[in-house]
Order: C-alpha cells, then sequence, then structure tokens
C-alpha cells in the first residue's frame, strides 16, 4: 500500500568543450559525496576523477576534482579503455579502478609519504571483462577475457585463480517438482492419462537472447559468503554460476531459454534475479542459490516497446532488499514487492538516450538513496516510503488509499472495503505511469501527477455502488511546465491544488497551483513561486484538517505555502517549525489553535515541531485527536493531542495502559479512520490487518456518552467487547438523570436486557479504563464512594424500574423490568416472581414468557425455591415446568403441599427451605407448642423462641429451661448458670458458677441455695486452693478469711502473692499481732530467697545468650556459606562427604532458601511434606545450638526475659517495701541489687542486639545484604523450606527495640 516518494532530488548536465563521458560512480559512506568518474572516450583517452557535493547550488561548486590521468588501452581490440569497476574505500579516502584493458588503479585523495596520488597496483594482460567488490570490502572478484576467475585480497594479492569451464554445468543436478507450472495442472483424466505430469511439455535449454551482449556480470549476496556470476558458455547458453568467497563452486543455474547478462543478487540473500527475454514479453526472473528457478515477473512492455527494445537491460537491488531498479537506455524503472505481487512505482526518464543503460548505484548506507548516470546526465534520487491515503478527521476518514502499479492506479476505501493487496476496490487506468498522487480532505477528488500531465479525478464514496473515478480536468505537463520534472501534489481547502517540480537546467524547484475554472472548462496550472529557501525542499503537503499546506525542506525547516486565509504568494514562505534534523515524512495537525509538525526521520526519530518525541518510530499517522505510532519494540502508541508542551509519550505496557497495544513483528501503519475506530496496519510481507485499539474505541465510547448519544455507545461497547459498566462509571449523574434517553434510544429490549446484566459494582472508569487524556477543559468526574459503589447496581436497577413501571414502557418493556429485578446485588428473585404471579393471577398470555425469561437469567431451582418460598404453588409449578426437573417428584410434592392447611403448609415449606425462624412463627401460631419445643431443641433456636414467647411468661420460661440444660451441656457454664439463677434454680446455678470458675456467684448461689454449712466449707475449700493454684493469692486469700475464717492461713496467702501490707492490715484488724512473726515474717524470708534464686537465673542466661548471639552475627558476617550450610567443623577429613542426599545441586546459600535456581534441582526437594515442615518447625521450637534457627531462638528468648522482668517490678517493689518494714534491710539491699543488675544487663543486650537504624536502603539481612533484595524478590518455598525462609525472615526483618523499664529504687536503703 505504500509508493515511492521523492523526498530529495538534484538534476544535473554536464557540458562543455568536448566533455568527457560520465562512465562510473560510487558512494562515499562518510560524507554522502558521489564518487564521479568521467573518461576515457574514444576521443580523449583521460579519465578525471571528481567528488560530487550534491548540497551545493551550482554544477561547478559541486564537482570537486580528485585527480586526473591518461589511460591509454593496452588492448589493441578495444577502441578505448572502459571503467568496469568502481569503488570508494570511506575509512582511508582511497578509490579503486577496474579497467577493461586489464589495469587495477588506487585513487588515494591524501597520500602518505612515498605513495603516489594514482598508481596502478596491478594488470591483467588478457583484459578484464567484470569485477566486483564485496559487500565488507575484503575482496575483489575479476573474470577475464579468457575465462578466468580471479580472487585477489584489498591489496590485490591474488589469492585464487579458478578456470570457468564447461564442465561446471556437472555440478548441479537439478531436480523440479514444478510448483505453480501449467505441466503440473490438472487438465481431466484423459490428458492425465496421455502424459506423465511430471515431465514438462517443454523443456528451456538455454538458447541465448538475439540481444545479448555477451558480456559478464557478478554479483554477490549481502553477507559477502557467496557470489554470482553470469557469463556465455561455449556461445550455446548463458549459465550463472554460485561461488563460495573462498573460490568454491557451489552450484550452477537451470537452463533457461532467453536468458540476458543483468545480474544482481538480493542483499538479503533468498533471490539471484536476472532477465529473460522471449517473443512477446520481458520478464525479470529469480533463481535460488542452488540455480533453481524461483518465480518472476513481467516488466509490461508493449508490443512497440517489445519491437524496439534491444539493448539488454540491466539490474540492480537497494541495500534494504526492498526495491530492485531495472535500467533502460533512457529510464530507469523501480519495482517494490508487496504479497508476492511486484508494483512498478516509479518510472525515472533522463533527457537524453544513453549509448548503454542508466547506471544505477545504490547508496550503501542509506537504502533509497540512488544515483542515476548517463554519459551526459546525472540524477540523484533520495524516497521514501509513504502510503498515499486520504482524509483521517471525520467523518471524511473513508480510509482511501491509492497505491501506484505502473498504469494502474489501485484505489481502496478500507472504511467501505477491506480489500488485501495486490487486489483493490477500484482500479483506475491511466495514459502515463504516475509520480504521485493525492486525495482531498473531503474524499471527493482526487490527483494524479505523472511526468507529462496532472489530472482531477472526481468520486462519491457515499453512494452506492461506488463508481469508478471519472476525469474533471487534466492539464499537459509539457505546455504548461516546460522542462520541469514533477515531484508531488497536494489539495489545500479542497479546491487549491499545489504541484512541486524540479528543473533540469536551473537546478531549482518550483511550485505550482493548479486551478479548476469550473462548469467543465477544465482547468490549468501556474507558477505561483519559485523556492529560494536555503535548503533544498523536500516535500509538500496539507495538514490533517486539510486547510493549510506546507513545504518541508532537507534543513529540517517546514514553511506554510497555503493558509486558511488564503494563498501566500510572497517568496519568503513562513516557518511553522523547525526539525533538528531531515525528516522525510511529515505531517502537520493544530493543537489548540497552534500548527505543531510532527516528523519522522529515516532513523525512527519522532519529532513534534524541535521536540523529540521517541527515537525507535517506524511509522506513523496523526488524527485530529491523537498521535498515532509503531515502535521497533512492536508496539502502536497513542499520544493524545492537547498542547505541545503536554503531549504524553506512553510506556511499553500494553497489559496496563490503554494508549500501548502489541502489534505484529514489523507492522506499519496504512491508515486512521476514527469514525470507526480502527488502525489499518500492514504486515512485512504485504498483507492487511485491521484493528481496532483500546485507545480509539474507549475515546469514541467516552465522546458518545458526553454527547449523550448512548445508544452508539452502547453499540460500541457491545462490539468491542468494551464492559458496559463505562457507560455509567464514565458520568454517573448524567446516566441516572438521562434513564429515559437511554430506554429510548437503545430501544430493543435484549439490548436494554444486555445492559443491565452486565453492571457490577465497579468503577471501571478508574480500574479497567481509567482516562489517560489530561487537558484543559475536560469535565472533572467525582469518584464513587465505598457506600456508593457497593449500591451502584441497586441504583441503576431502581432507576431501571422507576421509567421502566411508567405505563407507556411497562407493557413492551416487562422483560427488562424482570431483568432489573434479577441483577439486583444480591438477586431480588421475589419482587420478579411476584410479578409473574400477578400476572399469572389475570391469566396475562405474557406469563409464560416472562416465566421462560426469567429461569434464562437465574438458576430454575433458586427460583423454584423462592416460588415456594411465597406460598405461589401455582407459580412454583409454572417455574417447575421451565426447568429440567422430573415431574413425578415435583408434582406429588406440590399436591401434598396443596392438601394442607395454610398455616401448616406454610410451615413445611418454611421446614423444607431451611427458613427456621418462619417455620417456628408458624407452628407458634398453629398453637402446637409441643412441637415448639421439639423444634427448638432439634434446630437449638432458643433465641428466636425466646424473643417469640417474650409475652407469655409460662411458655418462656419453658424455653429457659431448655436453653439452660443447653448450655450446660454443651460447657457454655457462666450462660447456663446465670439462665438456671434467672429461674431460681440455684441448686443448679452453683454447681455452673463453680465450674465456670466464678467463686463470688458459686458462694452466694450455693448459699442462696440452702447447702449446709459443712458442704459450704468444702466448697470454699476447693475453691482457694484452685485460686491458689492459679496464682490468684489475693481471691484465694479473700475466701480463706471470709469464708472459713482462717487468718493465717488468709495471711500466708498473701505473703506468697507479696500482698505484705494487706497482710499486716488484716493481722492487726484483727488483734493478732502476733502472726506478724509466725507468718509474715517467715513469708517475706521465704519469697526474698525465691526472689534473689530467681534474679540470678536471669543474669546467668543474659550471661550465656548475649555473647553467644554476638559470636554467631560475627560468624554470619564473616562466613555466611558455611552459616547457613551449618558446617561447625572446619577440619573435615577428605574422604567424607557432607552432600546431602536427597539432591543432585544443593545450590548456594542464596539459591538453597530462594528457590532462584529451582529448575537445576532434584524435584523431589521442591516437594517437602507436611511431616518434614512439623520436623522443622520443632528444630525452630528447640533453637538447638549449632542450627540455622539458633540466631532467632536467643532473639526471642532475650526479648521474652526483658518482657517479664518489666512486668515484675511491681511485685519486687511490694518485696522490698516489705522487707525493709520487717527491718530485713540486707535482704532488701540483696534483691534490689539484684534486680537493678539484671535491668542494667538487659539495657546491655538490646543495646548490643539492636544497633542504630542504618541508613535508607541498607537493610541487615541474611548475608550482610537486604533481606528484602534477596528473599522478597523470590518465590516462597514449601514445604520444610518454608519454615527456614520464615525463620530467616523473621531474623533479617527490623525490629524495634524493646523498652527495659527502669526499676524506682527505695532510697531509705542508701
Amino acid at each position: 500500500m505504500r509508493n515511492l516518494r521523492i523526498v530529495g532530488r538534484s538534476l544535473l548536465r554536464f557540458s562543455g568543450e568536448d566533455p568527457l563521458p560520465l562512465t562510473a560512480t560510487a558512494w562515499d559512506a562518510t560524507s554522502n559525496a558521489l564518487i564521479c568518474a568521467f573518461g576515457p572516450s574514444a576521443s580523449r583517452a583521460t579519465i578525471e576523477l571528481k567528488r560530487l557535493h550534491h548540497d551545493c547550488r551550482s554544477a561547478n561548486e559541486k564537482l570537486e576534482s580528485i585527480a586526473s590521468w591518461d589511460a591509454p588501452c593496452p588492448l589493441p581490440s578495444l577502441t578505448h579503455d572502459s571503467i568496469l569497476s568502481l569503488h570508494h574505500f570511506a575509512d582511508s579516502s582511497t578509490s579503486c579502478l577496474v579497467l577493461a584493458g586489464g589495469d587495477i588503479i588506487l585513487v588515494r585523495e591524501q597520500p602518505e609519504h612515498g605513495q603516489e596520488l594514482v598508481e596502478i597496483v596491478g594488470s591483467v594482460d588478457a583484459g578484464i571483462s567484470a569485477a566486483a567488490w564485496s559487500p565488507g570490502e575484503e575482496l575483489l572478484t575479476i573474470t577475464t577475457q579468457v575465462d578466468t576467475l580471479l580472487l585477489m585480497s584489498r591489496d590485490i594479492e591474488n589469492i585464487a585463480s579458478i578456470t570457468l569451464a564447461p564442465e561446471d554445468v556437472n555440478i548441479s543436478n537439478h531436480v523440479s517438482v514444478g510448483w505453480g507450472k501449467k505441466e503440473t495442472q490438472f487438465k481431466g483424466k484423459r490428458a492425465r492419462a496421455l502424459q506423465d505430469p511430471t515431465v514438462p511439455e517443454t523443456v528451456d535449454e538455454g538458447v541465448l537472447s538475439p540481444f545479448d551482449d555477451r558480456s559478464t556480470t557478478i554479483s554477490w549476496r549481502g553477507d559477502g559468503a557467496y557470489f554470482a556470476i553470469s557469463s556465455v558458455e561455449q556461445e550455446r547458453r548463458r549459465m550463472i554460476r554460485v561461488y563460495s568467497r573462498e573460490g568454491q563452486l557451489d552450484s550452477v543455474s537451470e537452463p533457461v531459454d532467453g536468458l540476458e547478462g543483468a545480474l544482481s543478487w538480493r542483499p538479503s540473500g533468498n533471490l539471484i534475479a536476472g532477465i529473460r527475454r522471449s517473443t512477446d514479453r520481458i520478464e525479470v526472473v529469480f533463481f535460488e542459490r542452488n540455480g533453481l528457478r524461483h518465480g518472476q515477473f513481467d516488466l509490461r512492455f508493449t508490443p512497440e516497446e517489445l519491437q524496439s527494445s534491444r539493448t539488454p537491460l540491466t539490474l540492480s537491488w537497494s541495500s534494504d532488499s526492498n526495491v530492485l531498479a531495472v535500467s533502460y537506455p533512457d529510464k530507469v524503472q523501480l519495482w517494490t514487492m508487496s504479497n508476492y505481487h511486484y508494483y512498478l512505482k516509479q518510472e525515472l526518464i533522463f533527457p537524453d538516450k544513453a549509448a548503454g543503460t542508466v547506471r544505477c548505484s545504490w547508496d550503501p548506507e542509506r537504502p533509497l538513496s540512488v544515483g542515476l548516470s548517463t554519459a551526459g546526465a546525472l540524477q540523484l534520487l533520495e524516497y521514501a516510503s509513504i502510503v498515499a491515503s486520504g482524509s483521517v478527521a471525520p467523518p471524511n476518514d473513508f480510509g482511501v488509499v491509492g497505491s501506484i502499479d505502473g498504469l494502474n492506479l489501485k484505489i481502496t476505501p478500507l472504511r467501505i472495503a477491506n480489500v488485501p493487496p495486490p487486489m483493490s476496490m477500484l482500479q483506475l487506468v491511466l495514459d502515463y505511469k504516475p509520480v504521485d498522487v493525492a486525495f482531498s480532505h473531503a474524499g471527493t477528488r482526487m490527483a494524479v501527477l505523472s511526468d507529462t500531465e496532472a489530472a482531477i479525478y472526481a468520486f462519491d464514496l457515499n453512494k452506492r455502488p461506488i463508481t469508478p473515478p471519472s476525469l474533471v480536468w487534466r492539464a499537459s505537463i509539457e505546455g504548461g511546465l516546460p522542462g520541469h520534472s514533477p515531484r508531488h501534489v497536494t489539495f489545500a481547502d479542497d479546491g487549491k491544488l499545489y504541484i512541486l517540480t524540479d528543473v533540469w537546467d536551473e537546478e531549482e524547484s518550483f511550485i505550482w497551483l493548479g486551478n479548476d475554472h469550473g462548469n467543465g472548462r477544465g482547468g490549468s496550472i501556474t507558477e505561483l513561486s519559485p523556492i529560494l529557501e536555503p535548503g533544498k525542499v523536500s516535500s509538500i503537503g496539507s495538514d490533517v484538517e486539510g486547510k493549510h499546506a506546507f513545504a518541508c525542506f532537507q534543513n529540517g525547516n517546514v514553511k506554510l505555502i497555503h493558509q486558511e486565509d488564503g494563498i501566500n504568494e510572497s517568496v519568503d514562505f513562513p516557518a511553522l517549525a523547525i526539525f533538528p534534523s531531515f525528516a522525510p515524512e511529515v505531517k502537520v495537525a493544530t493543537l489548540e489553535g497552534q500548527l505543531v509538525a510532527f516528523g519522522l526521520t529515516k532513523g525512527g526519530v519522532l519529532y513534534a515541531n524541535e521536540q523529540i518525541l521517541v527515537r525507535n518510530c517506524t511509522s506513523f499517522s496523526v488524527t485530529p485527536t491523537h498521535l498515532i505510532f509503531t515502535t521497533t519494540q512492536h508496539l502502536l502508541k497513542f499520544v493524545h493531542l492537547t498542547s505541545l508542551n503536554e503531549l504524553e509519550v506512553p510506556g511499553d505496557e500494553p497489559q496496563t495502559d490503554e494508549r500501548c497495544r502489541s502489534i505484529e513483528r514489523g507492522a506499519k501503519i496504512v491508515t486512521v479512520m476514527p469514525t470507526t475506530y480502527s488502525v489499518v496496519l500492514q504486515m512485512p510481507r504485504g498483507n492487511l490487518e485491521t484493528i481496532y485499539p483500546r485507545a480509539l474505541v474507549l475515546a469514541a465510547i467516552r465522546r458518545f456518552i458526553e454527547d449523550e448519544r448512548y445508544d452508539e455507545a452502547f453499540l460500541a461497547c457491545r462490539n468491542q467487547r468494551v464492559d458496559m459498566n463505562i457507560m455509567h462509571d464514565h458520568d454517573p449523574e448524567g446516566f441516572l438523570l438521562n434513564i429515559e434517553t437511554i430506554v429510548k434510544q437503545i430501544k430493543r429490549v435484549e439490548h436494554i436486557d444486555l445492559l443491565l446484566s452486565q453492571l457490577r459494582n465497579e468503577d471501571v472508569s478508574e480500574t479497567m479504563y481509567r482516562e489517560t487524556l489530561k487537558g484543559k477543559g475536560l469535565k472533572i468526574k467525582s469518584n464513587l464512594s465505598s457506600e456508593q459503589l457497593q449500591s451502584k447496581v441497586n441504583r441503576i436497577c431502581d432507576a431501571f424500574l422507576a421509567v421502566l413501571e411508567r405505563p407507556q414502557y411497562k407493557e413492551s418493556h416487562l422483560q427488562n423490568i424482570i431483568t432489573a429485578h434479577v441483577c439486583k446485588v444480591p438477586a431480588d428473585l421475589e419482587a420478579g416472581l411476584e410479578m409473574i404471579g400477578r400476572l399469572q393471577a389475570v391469566q396475562d398470555p405474557l406469563t409464560d414468557r416472562a416465566a421462560e425469561h426469567i429461569c434464562f437469567l437465574a438458576d430454575v431451582n433458586q427460583l423454584y425455591d423462592t416460588s415456594l418460598g411465597i406460598y405461589n404453588l401455582e407459580l412454583a409449578l409454572l417455574v417447575a415446568q421451565q426447568s429440567q426437573k422430573d415431574p413425578r417428584e415435583y408434582l406429588p410434592h406440590l399436591q401434598s403441599l396443596h392438601d394442607l392447611p395454610l398455616l401448616r403448609r406454610k410451615f413445611q415449606i418454611d421446614d423444607q427451605l431451611g427458613r427456621r425462624s418462619k417455620a417456628l412463627h408458624h407452628l407458634k401460631d398453629l398453637e402446637a407448642h409441643d412441637e415448639v419445643s421439639d423444634y427448638v431443641q432439634k434446630h437449638a433456636f432458643y433465641s428466636v423462641a425466646l424473643r417469640m414467647y417474650q409475652y407469655d411468661p409460662s411458655h418462656y420460661r419453658e424455653i429457659m429451661r431448655l436453653y439452660a440444660n443447653y448450655l450446660s451441656i454443651n460447657n457454655k457454664h457462666k450462660k447456663a448458670a446465670i439462665a438456671y439463677e434467672y429461674l431460681s434454680d440455684y441448686a443448679s446455678a452453683w454447681s455452673c458458677y463453680r465450674s465456670a470458675s466464678l467463686w463470688r456467684e458459686a458462694l452466694s448461689s450455693a448459699t442462696l441455695a440452702g447447702v449446709p454449712p459443712e458442704e459450704l466449707a468444702s466448697i470454699a475449700t476447693s475453691l482457694a486452693e484452685g485460686l491458689a493454684e492459679s496464682k490468684d493469692y489475693l481471691s484465694a486469700a479473700t475466701i480463706t478469711l471470709d469464708h472459713l475464717n482462717d487468718l493465717a492461713g488468709a495471711a500466708k496467702l498473701l505473703c506468697k502473692g507479696a500482698h505484705f501490707a494487706e497482710a499486716i492490715r488484716l493481722v492487726t484488724l484483727r488483734s493478732q499481732p502476733d502472726l506478724i512473726e509466725q507468718a509474715i515474717d517467715p513469708g517475706l524470708i521465704e519469697r526474698s530467697g525465691e526472689m534473689t534464686e530467681f534474679l540470678a537465673d536471669m543474669k546467668g542466661q543474659l550471661a550465656a545468650q548475649v555473647p553467644r548471639l554476638r559470636e554467631l552475627r560475627a560468624k554470619k558476617a564473616e562466613d555466611p556459606m558455611a552459616f547457613y550450610e551449618g558446617v561447625e567443623d572446619v577440619n573435615i577429613p577428605d574422604n567424607i562427604s557432607l552432600a546431602p542426599t536427597n539432591t543432585t545441586s544443593g545450590g548456594t546459600f542464596m539459591t538453597r532458601y530462594t528457590r532462584a535456581t529451582t529448575g537445576t534441582m532434584d524435584s523431589r526437594t521442591s516437594r517437602k511434606t507436611s511431616k518434614n515442615k512439623r520436623r522443622e518447625e520443632r528444630k525452630r521450637a528447640r533453637g538447638k545450638k549449632g542450627t540455622v534457627y539458633e540466631e532467632e531462638y536467643l532473639v526471642n528468648s532475650i526479648e521474652r526475659l526483658i518482657e517479664r522482668i518489666n512486668g515484675m517490678q511491681e511485685e519486687i517493689q511490694r518485696l522490698v517495701e516489705g522487707l525493709m518494714r520487717r527491718g530485713m534491710r540486707e535482704r532488701a539491699v540483696a534483691v534490689e541489687t539484684a534486680v537493678n543488675d539484671v535491668v542494667e544487663r538487659c539495657r546491655e543486650a538490646v543495646e548490643e542486639m539492636y544497633p542504630p537504624t542504618p541508613k535508607d536502603g541498607e537493610v541487615e539481612g541474611v548475608n550482610g545484604a537486604g533481606v528484602n533484595g534477596v528473599l522478597d524478590e523470590t518465590i516462597k518455598p514449601m514445604g520444610g523450606d518454608a519454615t527456614l525462609w520464615d525463620s530467616l525472615a523473621e531474623v533479617g526483618r527490623k525490629r524495634e527495640a524493646p523498652v527495659v523499664k527502669a526499676f524506682d529504687r527505695l532510697s531509705l536503703l542508701g
């Protein structure tokens, strides 16, 4: 679908007195200059080597002389010598010329000391017939006049000498299966029986073409591994030999009649091109490397042209293998291939006919730059592969694309008919081969520019059927533009036509204006202005809106030649933009009233004016709202056109960003059609693919919603599979206010059903389809709150119900009303079924259809149960008939329910449906109280029954008794005891209180129950003993004193709990001070001894664990491998293996626990059983010395010790004060000293265990590095390894240091 468009051209003619003819050209890759060789000729045996600077204005300035020397021909058989090969070595500024006379000449532009400017470095006495350098400039291949092949190095040293012998034909034993040939086609049973299909009807013998010049041609493959030689063998046939770079013959071609000397190996390596001439046509034929034919295409000669063509043609592939140049004596044709069809894209005419064919020299660094030369003229051309497409602005975005193919112009409006190339919807047959084609913005006019005329055609794409374009007017170039070579054509304001031309003689470019005279009077072309800008003009074009025309220059300037208010007739065009470098493809769009130019360089840099957007662009298009481009990462990206400074290029995130989409490798944009939100891409092979990117689809949907065109938004969502929640979520307020409008626009009942059924409680405008357009004037949408989000579906369904239940909609949208009920969250099945029940009651004919619809929307079994739940047996029968239920099951069931009384039926239904509360109420209404008691006990519905009987005391107490028994059996003693006490059953209550360890309530209830004193004392004794065992000494002392009258026992219990002050108070209160020395002082002595011993144990634990923890951490930092592998003894004998037996590779200390290399380990190591996990958990809990769990165990142990000492300080304080009060100062000092020592050691342990917080990004972990950097980025293992993983994570995580409380010393101790 792409055309070759000239974006740079220099036209030169060489004149003077007896000028030397231009005989050879070569590109200088460093300066993009052309090295030109002039001469020798029959009249002058001189060679002049010059460098052509094509950026200069005049011919004299362009040509810079390099060297000139006499070149007499050493062979008497030649009238004059000729240049067979000219090659320039850019790295050494040296040119190499190979002459037919046999000389090999080096021309050094910067000769060193002792070197000559021009030097003959080699000579072949027999003469040279052909020569070619390898692409890597390492080898020179030469064929001599005596059929010898020479391979030479860059230093012109002979590497190999090979004879081209007739026996070479035997090297290949070709076997052709004849794919696609007529002899393999089916012709009927009789013909097949008469002839063997594997035997061809005609066999080529290699008959020479009558116009074969017996020349020899050499062509290298692009990678320099092979080269091919085409030569005539013994005047009988022309043969192509394929050699390796070592000179080994690889294959020869199969015989082909009429094969001529043209030869060019495609740089990509798959085809070798040649020319075949037959009686009725001239074809380009292709060979594979093995010498077999591989297709062909016709050069489309007319009979007259075929009769007059007697000069052999030549071929040359571009360096990127995309363009094949076919050279004639007076012209060059450029052919491209797409979808296995060859297109004639350009035909370049020379003013004078050459003696041979036009020489073609492709630039090896710039693929579409070429130099075409004859003896007296030279064209330097630079092409760009650009799509000739129509408008991309709605509503005229028909996707019109024009593809040039010789005299055929193939036109396809892709929005109407997506016809794959090489086919087309419309085909216009022209009289002259076009150079350029353009479409007007409205899509009603088409301009076709050729070397001889400019023509305007009209067509109507809104008309059906679409008719071929009709000619409106044409103007001759020869009459209107004499001496000009047309290049480009474009429209502006639909009525203005601009033409860009180049001139041979003046070396200038001109812009011409095409005028339609109207009323069928034709048109004319008038000169608008010569281009006098400092940079050469590249192209002309129009902006996206078709209101402005602009010209692009090779220095990066973009200037306006037509503005919206009229034609700019001044010589100086106003500047629009300046690109930092030359951009062959330019498009202009309006952003906030400002014209912005977007340009794509051949290197893939995409500009917006002087701003660089991306550096890896392969194609792009601009619509009024989006910049769309493809990248070398095979992504299609969209940029919202807001303002020049706010152009945001999305990242490479096709999964999360709607502005980025993955596409097929090598795909390029053909055109964009925003009306149908589609983009047409062309694959490298040539086939088309139409896609609907989310960015265009969502932009269209949002625009429809904002314009309240809900029907179009719905259809877009439906066709493009977009979540329909966006219709509400993009503008929630507008959607709910326009429910009636939505119903009227969408109309169809099934479409409204589809919309309602897609709703869910999620804001897709914030999740799936987040708005990416950020600009001024956008409506700011208020986000839904969490409450609004949870009720979103119900609010929408209620809004639809409010509209649809109106009289004018109710009958026609009955199905939608049912859908709205069912689609609520949770589904309101009862409301939907009640509506159907009302229809059934009045015998409405829509009942069956409504029942069928609701059964389609919801689970039939659930609907059947719901129908029973509203006690409508007829409706349940109707629903059951729509289901797959067996009538033998549901009919007897419904009949049995129908035979029951109403209340009993309701109870039966609710009991079957599991609605126990309702069933219980029905039993109460039936006054079946015994059944109520049984039902409550069966289903444990005591609370419901209690609420039900709250105003019926007798039944209430009965249920309460049942409930209390139930609670007592289920070990809920406290609740059971309260229930018994409510029933005044204190005998049952006190035992439950006792089981619940509520001693106060138990003793009080036992007293109220009239328990004998002895039994009451026994109860009090057992309660006191139990409390003492649980270390609740204060409660135990209270029972002992109050209920057992044992003051001494109470005092001892208080001393055990360190409540010495309370013990002394009680003893003095009861006037028994002698108990102080008998009970309290021994208690103080005993408790102080226990406390001192306990604190000493704590001190010993800290003394052992803190140094060990220090040692472990030092070992881990010093040798992490040994630490995590658990190897303690490094002095292990060599004959003992410590490798694990369940794996072949244990991994490193990182991979072992991060599973980063699980693919290399034994699969058994990743399938740890729960048994292994439990074993590892036990190891972790023990924290055995020498294991990887020891560090975690020590840290946790020290933290628990600190927590315990903090909790004991109040008790120790009471102990110290009690000792002081009883005159035991030494014991008080000993306890206080011990506790202070432990607290101090705890502080030191905390400082060592929890060093100061490291700097940002440095979290100490497994190996001194960050745990988050190793463990968090990997997959957590399973089984036993998971326990180790958790342990490492626990050790490595950042902990907060525990606070060690300071002990409040008693100042009386000194």
